[in-house]
């Protein structure tokens, strides 16, 4: 299976997203990230991928999911694993990119229907601090067919 990364810079009560303006999940707010570089650590592909999508260096970092995505009967889309951090310090200051333009969201207004529908799911476990492990399968049309949650 494929490892990805996801990150999400958390500042108090407001969460940045950013809206991916191209390629797979694009139209969809996210947390930024992707796969590791040939010789790269997931923790090292998270750090590169928040510099390159939103200018941001992540200087402290926590390990808070593990989700393995499925998408069976699709061979434009791929399985994967994704290891998801939470971030509290960075420097600099999250700027638009060719692939992602970031925004800063209350935690009490994050926009789930306009991200992937696993998100509602396990994000907000994730923001309040739960470590879990998941599984979700999805159908054709990137629709969720059924989740399994590991906390």
């Amino acid at each position: 299976m494929n490892q990805a990364t996801l990150l999400f810079l958390k500042d108090g009560n407001r969460i940045l997203l950013a809206m991916k303006k191209r390629g797979f999940g694009a139209g969809r707010w996210n947390g930024v990230g992707g796969k590791p570089d040939k010789g790269e650590t997931v923790n090292q592909a998270a750090v590169r991928e928040c510099w390159e999508e939103v200018g941001v260096t992540p200087a402290e970092m926590k390990k808070s999911a593990i989700l393995n995505f499925y998408f069976p009967g699709n061979k434009e889309k791929f399985n994967q694993q994704v290891i998801v951090f939470m971030c509290t310090s960075w420097r600099g200051e999250p700027t638009e990119t060719e692939e992602m333009s970031p925004k800063w969201f209350d935690i009490g207004d994050i926009p789930y229907t306009k991200m992937w529908s696993d998100d509602k799911y396990w994000l907000p476990r994730v923001i309040d601090g739960e470590y879990l492990e998941a599984d979700f399968h999805f159908d054709n049309n990137d629709g969720l067919l059924d989740y399994k949650i590991k906390s």
